[in-house]
């Protein structure tokens, strides 16, 4: 049976240029998102769940809007 844990992750510029997690109980890398969501206040909130042992956990990432001039 899988776990559900919530990370917070700290401000990042650009997501998807960060590091990919791994796995907190089996340590294996995880390369996509099950699912995503646009939360309010510019968070984007991911769902992780490991293909090798089920554990599923959920990160969300502060974003800045673009600044148009």
């Amino acid at each position: 049976m899988s776990a559900i844990a919530e990370v917070l992750s700290a401000v990042s510029h650009n997501p998807r240029g960060s590091d990919l997690p791994t796995c907190p109980v089996c340590a294996d890398s995880m390369v996509a998102a099950e699912a995503s969501a646009y939360l309010a206040d510019n968070i984007i909130s991911y769902l992780w769940t490991c293909d090798t042992c089920g554990y599923g956990f959920v990160t969300k990432h502060s974003i800045k809007r673009p600044v148009c001039n």
